[in-house]
C-alpha cells in the first residue's frame, strides 16, 4: 500500500480498494460496450466517488477515491469517465446546482455520455479573469451570448462548456458575472485549434456569435458567477496539484466514437500532453535508467533526480489532503508545486540524456524513453500558465492567506462599464 494511504478506510470489514476490486471483477466483461460499463460504474457510484451522495457519488475523500481507482486497477478494468467534466464541472454543479440541474447535467457526466470544456479565459482576461467581456443578454427564457474565449482545452466535440459571461456591466466587475452550462453543439460556435510547439492542438479559441443558453442552465445565482467560478478553479487546482491513479482511458461525450467499442480494448493514455510510459516507475527512476544506459550517471545528475523524486513524493502526499480542508490554500500551493516539478523534470531529464535532448521527431522517439524527455521539455512551460499562472497563485496566497495589501487599482465598487479595458 502506498505511503500515506491508511488501511482503516474500510466498508463492511473490507478495505475500499478490496470492495472496488471484487465488485469490478464480478461485473467486468471486456466485450461489453464502453457505455454499458460506464453505466454500471455510475450506478455503483464508482464513477466519481468524491461527489456527495445526492449527486451520484459516495462522499469519499480524495484519498478514498484513489483507493477505489486502485481497486479498479487491480481488477484490470477500464477506468471511469475522466477529464474536465469530472475534474471541474460535476463537483461545481454538485455544490451549486439545483436537484434538477444535478440530475440533468451531472448524471450524463458520470455515465460518460456528456463531455465538457471550460470557457473562462479570454484574450484580454487571463490573469485578470474578472475583466472578461463575453456578454450574455436575456431574451425571454434564454440568454444570447457573444464573445471570445481562448486556451479552451479539448473544446472540439464537447457537449457543454462551463461559461463565465458578463450579465450586468453596471455592477462591479466581480459582481456582474454568471456561470452557465453552455451547450456547445449549436450554430454560432466556432472552435479554432491552437497548435502548440509540442505539435498538439490541445487548446482552442472559441468564438460565440449570437449563441444561446437557457436560463435554466444558470448554475448558482444570477450575477454570482465569480463565487461559483472560484469553486471550479479550486477543484481544478486541487486536481492538478495532486497525484492521481492512472487507469485505462476512453473518451466520453455524445460525439465520441468510443462509447460503443468494447470496453476491454483501451489502455493507458491521455487526452493531451506527455505522460509517463505505460506501467512506468517514478520519473526519477526512469531517468536514472536512461542515464545508466548512456554512461551519464554521476553525482550531479543523481542529485537532480533525487531532488525531483523528493518533490514529487511530497506533492503526492499534499494532493491527498487537497480536498480535506486541512491546509488553507492547499490547491494554490499544489499548483505552484506542479509548475516547479515540471521544470525539475525538464532539467533532470536533460541532464540524464545529455545531448540527445536536442533531438526531435523520430530521432527522439528512437532514443531513451521514446522521446519522453524531449516531450516533457517542450511541455514544461505550460503548467506555470494553465489553471492560473504562478503569479496569480502567489497573489492569491499573499492577499487572501498572508494578509498582504492588494495592488492599487480602481475601487471595488466601480461599475464594470466604467473601468479601463485591455
Amino acid at each position: 500500500m502506498d505511503v500515506g494511504v491508511t488501511s482503516a478506510t474500510t466498508v463492511f470489514g473490507m478495505s475500499i480498494r478490496e470492495n472496488a476490486r471484487d465488485w469490478a471483477r464480478a461485473n467486468w466483461d471486456p466485450a461489453m460496450p464502453v457505455r454499458e460499463w460506464w453505466q454500471l460504474l455510475a450506478d455503483e457510484r464508482y464513477s466519481l466517488p468524491s461527489l456527495p451522495e445526492h449527486a451520484g457519488g459516495r462522499g469519499y475523500s480524495r484519498q478514498e477515491e484513489n483507493e477505489v481507482k486502485r481497486g479498479l486497477g487491480d481488477a484490470g478494468v477500464l477506468g471511469p469517465p475522466g477529464g474536465i467534466a469530472t475534474m471541474m464541472a460535476a463537483p461545481t454543479i454538485a455544490d451549486h446546482g439545483t436537484p434538477e440541474q444535478i440530475e440533468r447535467l451531472v448524471a450524463p457526466i458520470l455515465n460518460g455520455t456528456s463531455s465538457w470544456c471550460q470557457l473562462f479565459s479570454e484574450p484580454g482576461a487571463g490573469s485578470d479573469l474578472a475583466g472578461l467581456q463575453t456578454r450574455a443578454e436575456r431574451d425571454g427564457d434564454e440568454w444570447i451570448v457573444n464573445g471570445q474565449k481562448v486556451w479552451t482545452s479539448l473544446a472540439a466535440g464537447t457537449d457543454y462548456g462551463m461559461l463565465l459571461a458578463r450579465t450586468d456591466p453596471d455592477k462591479p466587475k466581480h459582481s456582474g458575472i454568471t456561470w452557465f452550462a453552455f451547450p456547445m453543439q449549436q450554430d454560432g460556435v466556432d472552435i479554432r485549434p491552437l497548435v502548440e510547439m509540442t505539435g498538439q492542438a490541445f487548446f482552442n479559441e472559441v468564438f460565440m456569435d449570437d449563441t444561446r443558453v437557457p436560463d435554466a442552465n444558470i448554475i448558482g445565482d444570477l450575477n454570482d458567477g465569480w463565487r461559483v467560478g472560484n469553486t471550479t478553479l479550486a477543484y481544478e487546482r486541487g486536481s492538478l496539484a495532486g497525484a492521481g491513479v492512472e487507469l485505462p482511458f476512453a473518451r466520453a461525450g455524445s460525439s465520441s466514437d468510443e462509447l460503443d467499442q468494447p470496453a476491454g480494448g483501451f489502455g493507458l493514455r491521455t487526452e493531451g500532453g506527455p505522460r509517463p510510459q505505460v506501467g512506468a516507475a517514478p520519473t526519477a527512476v526512469r531517468y536514472g535508467e536512461y542515464a545508466g544506459k548512456l554512461g551519464l550517471d554521476d553525482p550531479a545528475r543523481r542529485d537532480a533526480r533525487v531532488r525531483l523524486y523528493i518533490r514529487e513524493e511530497v506533492n503526492r502526499l499534499l494532493g491527498q489532503r487537497s480536498r480535506s480542508g486541512a491546509v488553507p490554500a492547499i490547491g494554490n500551493l499544489g499548483k505552484l508545486a506542479m509548475s516547479e516539478i515540471a521544470r525539475m523534470k525538464r532539467e533532470a531529464g536533460n541532464l540524464s540524456i545529455g545531448a540527445l535532448g536536442m533531438l526531435t521527431g523520430d530521432d527522439a522517439a528512437d532514443g531513451p524513453g521514446n522521446g519522453e524527455v524531449q516531450a516533457t521539455t517542450l511541455h514544461s512551460p505550460a503548467p506555470s500558465i494553465y489553471g492560473g499562472t504562478d503569479q496569480v497563485q502567489r497573489n492569491i496566497l499573499g492577499e487572501r492567506f498572508l494578509g498582504l495589501p492588494k495592488e492599487p487599482g480602481p475601487a471595488k465598487t466601480t461599475p464594470f462599464r466604467d473601468l479601463p479595458k485591455n
